[in-house]
């Protein structure tokens, strides 16, 4: 059964190496610079030494995974895009016309892209087909999928991650494309965190003022309707989320499952990680923020999390947008590590060196 392949790869995720962290930890605090004063860069570096068990991380070979799917809630007119801009946006990936191929091109970046629900037959040699079904039901009306569906796009994610990891990638972005997904992650937001629809709610792609109230009732709707259980986030998933949302979710595990760097993207994105969190703690220690999306329950989601975005620019497209300029400044970080030189090296005194640590100016 696919739960039983899920709690397997949940049992076996692992703490991060505090024997690595500390080693890094060392090292930084010998580099030529006062201590602590490349700020996230270093917190950076410590976290990626304790997910992968060395202080020298090599982040050079990376890529996003954009879990493509239908949502059938857009049937409420929730979106000011119809729904068959999931399909058109998913073969424009493989154009590379799209915003994340752009981004991603510029900080050498490759994308895979996964269909689990587009309401669309079709076959393409860059897509890779998961298939689960053609888009979730109507939130309002009823679940937007059965737990066994819900279970099964987890699963899907995770092997995802398992393959992309088996093909030499080192760090993965979690992006993703499907109209109406922002009204599902609200959903799915209140569900997990007892948040008011109002607090987590956005314009999506840019609705007017009435459709967006139209889109608030909608969520309400929704969960009155299917009672998603807060402490079962599967059922949650399956009640008032999305296939694309599962997916994630499962990439979330399978690459913490096999020590493996997590960037979030954007709203969706940083609920699915939330969910995986809450499927096991411990997936928090490999996540990364990328940015802090412009869409409104971003910073509810954010700090039940918590997580604090390194960029703050905007930005509300998705599609993982957010991972590849996240990659760039984990390339500096890195960088850091493998580039500077120790006061040992450099002909800088012991003496200066306490001065500075010692210092309650960087403190």
């Amino acid at each position: 059964m696919s739960i039983d392949r899920i709690k397997h790869y949940l049992v076996g995720i692992e703490p991060l190496k505090s024997e690595a962290k500390q080693q890094a930890q060392e090292r930084l605090d010998a580099l030529i610079k006062p201590p602590g004063s490349l700020g996230k860069l270093e917190e950076i570096v410590v976290t990626l030494a304790g997910i992968s068990g060395k202080i020298y991380f090599d982040p050079t070979k990376r890529c996003v995974i954009i879990m493509s799917a239908d949502n059938g809630v857009v049937a409420e007119g929730v979106t000011s895009a119809p729904q068959s801009v999931t399909y058109s946006q998913t073969l424009n990936f493989t154009k590379g016309i799209t915003g994340i191929n752009a981004i991603a091109k510029q900080f050498n970046t490759d994308i895979y892209v996964v269909d689990v629900g587009i309401n669309a037959e079709f076959t393409h040699p860059q897509v890779k087909n998961r298939k689960i079904k053609l888009a979730t039901a109507n939130i309002t009306q009823g679940a937007a999928m059965t737990l066994s569906e819900a279970e099964q796009a987890i699963l899907t994610g995770i092997e995802t991650a398992l393959d992309v990891i088996e093909k030499g990638y080192s760090i993965i972005g979690v992006g993703e494309m499907g109209i109406g997904n922002t009204t599902t992650s609200a959903a799915v937001l209140c569900a997990i965190c007892g948040a008011t629809v109002e607090e987590v709610t956005g314009l999506g792609a840019g609705l007017s003022s009435d459709a967006y109230q139209r889109k608030i009732k909608v969520i309400k709707t929704a969960i009155q309707r299917n009672q998603p259980l807060s402490q079962d986030p599967i059922d949650v998933l399956a009640k008032v989320g999305g296939l694309d949302i599962a997916a994630m979710v499962g990439v979330f595990i399978g690459g913490a499952y096999r020590r493996v760097p997590l960037v979030i993207d954007g709203f969706i994105s940083i609920v699915a990680a939330l969910v995986a969190t809450r499927l096991n703690p411990v997936i928090k220690n490999y996540l990364f923020a990328s940015h802090a999306s412009s869409e409104r329950g971003y910073s509810y989601a954010a700090k039940a999390l918590g997580v604090e975005a390194c960029l703050e620019l905007n930005m509300r497209l998705g599609e993982g947008s957010g991972c590849p300029l996240m990659f760039a400044i984990i390339d500096a970080a890195c960088a850091i590590m493998r580039e500077m030189g120790t006061f040992k090296e450099s002909g800088l005194g012991e003496e200066y060196l306490n001065t500075i640590k010692n210092s309650r100016c960087f403190s």
